[in-house]
């Protein structure tokens, strides 16, 4: 089933790419800092940005995910990108956000929107995520949506670890962390999206 956007959640709304978010995109991939560990690891060039979007585009339109922009409710301002790659064997977990969006919770919360969507509205059966073990925050917040740690692989010419979670590892979570708050809404797909 298709996805209603915008994904929302207290302080983020995630939404497919638009050629438009070019430049903005590029504040961020072009950061060496925050591309330090992402993919090769280098900064991208402003058409290697575009180039990123515009694959993000055409694969949404292919396979109903992606990667998607982050905007940040507060501001409006596109502050980076969360989603999904499909691999041969399913679906990869990512994200990437600015610099001075870090230490406050955005990729936890940003994570917890995608795990809702990808478990839910899409059906996917399980997801794979890898980390650049010199980078321990992103692994911390893998930890706290759920992934658990898959053994270590080579990916972008480099060594990685990949994490791990299915669908019923996030229900049960999901399940369990509802019971103990007492939660009884639904965390992901905002009511009046187009």
């Amino acid at each position: 089933m298709a996805i209603r956007f915008p994904l929302m959640s207290a302080r983020l709304q995630v939404r497919p790419f638009r050629t438009e978010d070019h430049a903005a995109i590029h504040a961020v991939y072009g950061d060496p800092e925050v591309m330090r560990y992402v993919a090769y690891g280098n900064a991208a060039s402003a058409t290697e940005s575009a180039t990123m979007v515009n694959d993000y585009i055409q694969h949404q339109r292919s396979h109903g995910y992606s990667f998607w922009a982050v905007i940040e409710r507060s501001t409006g301002d596109l502050i980076g990108d969360a989603g999904f790659e499909a691999h041969e064997g399913g679906a990869e977990f990512g994200y990437t956000l600015a610099r001075r969006r870090w230490g406050h919770g955005l990729a936890t919360e940003v994570g917890h929107v995608c795990l809702a969507a990808a478990f839910g509205r899409l059906h996917l059966p399980g997801l794979t995520a890898v980390v650049d073990p010199r980078n321990p925050a992103s692994a911390r917040v893998l930890d706290k949506l759920g992934f658990r740690f898959h053994g270590e692989c080579v990916e972008y010419d480099r060594p990685h670890h990949r994490y791990l979670i299915t669908a019923d590892d996030w229900r049960r979570r999901t399940a369990s962390a509802q019971h103990l708050s007492g939660f009884s809404g639904h965390f992901g797909e905002h009511p009046r999206a187009n």
